[in-house]
């Protein structure tokens, strides 16, 4: 019944993506990311303002599962300080890989990704756009202090 959920919020973010937009101004770092065992692509926007996101969005095409990820990560990632970000990106990378969660971090709807665990060749469909995340943060001082 639990996984049953899991696919209906998954179906849910893949034909209802949140923030599926592309950001312009003078805050927005975005990048270009290419699932290379796939073919997903997908361009990541971030309006950063000091230490935070403010405003997260996305635009690309692919399966339900990297495109529900990253309108998932999106909403998780909106307003949040890059170095709780950090940590919301090492728990779901740890969800992905080893099947791991916990309650002391709330993944909210990118929990209903945790059985990716057990299909080695989605881990990075569902990866893809933390992959992307990490390569626009790469430079900021407090995402990379973990």
């Amino acid at each position: 019944m639990l996984d049953n959920l899991y696919r209906q919020v998954i179906m849910e973010h893949y034909r209802h993506k949140r923030n599926f937009e592309e950001l312009k101004g003078a805050n927005i770092r975005k990048v270009h990311y290419k699932n290379p065992t796939c073919g997903d692509v997908m361009t990541l926007f971030l309006d950063l303002k000091l230490d935070q996101v403010k405003k997260a969005a996305f635009l690309g095409e692919g399966c339900s599962i990297s495109m529900a990820s990253a309108s998932m990560m999106t909403e998780l990632i909106q307003n949040k300080p890059l170095k709780e970000i950090a940590i919301l990106r090492k728990a779901f990378e740890d969800l992905i890989r080893d099947g791991k969660s916990t309650d002391k971090i709330d993944l909210g709807d990118s929990l209903s990704l945790q059985g990716v665990h057990k299909l080695k060749a989605r881990h990075n469909c569902a990866l893809m756009t933390w992959q992307a995340l990490d390569k626009v943060l790469k430079g900021e001082k407090e995402y990379n202090n973990l």
